[in-house]
């Protein structure tokens, strides 16, 4: 998902859900901020490198592909962007080695979303924000891997965008190109994805590379076969998607903000939202490369408040101007302590699962402290 859904849907979610101007703005901005934090911004604010919930294509490029590199991605990417629908998923005669990354596929509603919204149960509203983004980039995400892999995230040549038509669709087949300087071709179906190689553990063969852009467009939908498909087809229909994981966001906010006693699989606070659904909808199904603007505009008609444009740099200064024992309660020092329980959660439920392409959690903090 972009920065349209990340942070001004999570704003509207969140104001639906019952939270204040001010604390659904908070939760947009760390949802949003999941996106943001990388290792090279950590180093820039002193932040711990440890808590990166992202990596910047520069640090991606320089990432080693041996199976240290490999966990450290994976622990980054399988925790915030692509989070495992099934962890025990079963697929007959295959090994180990390829059911382990098969196991890390992103879907909604799985256990791993349940314990990722109870984990934030009661923590200040950065970690609400950062179940957001988790949450609803298990609908975005669903389907592909958190890992760099060529056998469970590539892609072919069928590729067909899906566009209504009566009371059916009418395909066109999907163009991809890998110039990353021109913006998507909404007009004649062409996009930008990661350029085909054959090596398995290559960093464009992470996530959604070799797919593009084409998950985190509200609007769209196609069928494709993926690479662990058995050369199925599946049709991913994002416009329903989306709606699904705008509703799940309602629900989940209710549940932390206390109005709602459990957090279910498979449940949806449609009703919340009803005043809204056409509009809602409409946003949702709009071809347009950010819906940032609508999801603005809607914000700030349910709030009847200004809703500034995301700042990355909006709480440095809080952070980097206190001394290091006064860090942990200031926005960022708080955005990074529930980081890193997610992320040690996510780590150890892999790691638990007899899956070792995370790594482990003591791997990870003696890894850091001796650098």
């Amino acid at each position: 998902m972009q920065m349209d859904f990340h942070y001004y849907a999570t704003y509207c979610a969140a104001y639906i859900a019952g939270y204040s101007h001010r604390e659904s703005l908070d939760i947009a901005y760390s949802a949003q901020f999941v996106d943001d934090c990388s290792r090279t911004l950590l180093e820039k604010i002193k932040g711990p490198s440890s808590a990166a919930t992202t990596q910047l294509q520069l640090e991606l490029m320089e990432a080693g592909t041996d199976p240290v590199g490999l966990q450290d991605i994976t622990r980054i990417w399988a925790s915030f962007h692509f989070l495992p629908s099934d962890l025990y998923a079963v697929k007959e005669k295959c090994s180990k080695r390829y059911l382990d990354k098969y196991r890390l596929i992103c879907g909604p509603n799985g256990d791993l979303v349940v314990k990722t919204v109870e984990l934030a149960k009661g923590k200040p509203v950065q970690s609400v924000g950062i179940a957001m983004h988790v949450l609803a980039d298990t609908w975005a995400h669903t389907n592909f891997a958190g890992t760099p892999s060529l056998v469970i995230n590539n892609t072919n040549h069928v590729f067909y965008e899906l566009f209504p038509d009566g009371d059916g669709f009418k395909e066109k087949q999907i163009t991809f190109r890998h110039k990353k300087s021109m913006p998507d071709d909404l007009d004649n179906s062409i996009y930008t994805n990661s350029l085909y190689q054959q090596n398995e553990n290559t960093i464009m063969n992470l996530g959604h590379g070799r797919a593009g852009h084409l998950p985190d467009y509200s609007f769209v939908r196609y069928r494709y076969l993926p690479a662990w498909g058995d050369y199925e087809e599946i049709v991913k229909d994002n416009p329903a998607d989306y709606m699904k994981a705008f509703t799940q966001m309602i629900y989940a906010l209710k549940y932390l903000k206390g109005e709602v006693s459990e957090f279910m699989k498979d449940t949806y606070d449609t009703e919340a939202c009803r005043p809204w659904l056409d509009r809602i909808n409409e946003i949702i199904r709009k071809r347009q490369l950010t819906a940032a603007d609508d999801w603005k505009a809607f914000g700030e008609e349910l709030s009847g408040q200004a809703i500034e444009d995301f700042s990355i740099s909006k709480y440095f200064d809080e952070y980097t101007n206190r001394g290091k024992e006064e860090r942990d309660e200031t926005f960022i020092g708080r955005f990074i302590r529930g980081a890193m329980a997610h992320k040690g959660m996510v780590i150890d439920e892999i790691y638990k699962s007899g899956n070792k392409l995370a790594g482990t959690v003591k791997e990870k903090i003696n890894r850091r402290a001796g650098q």
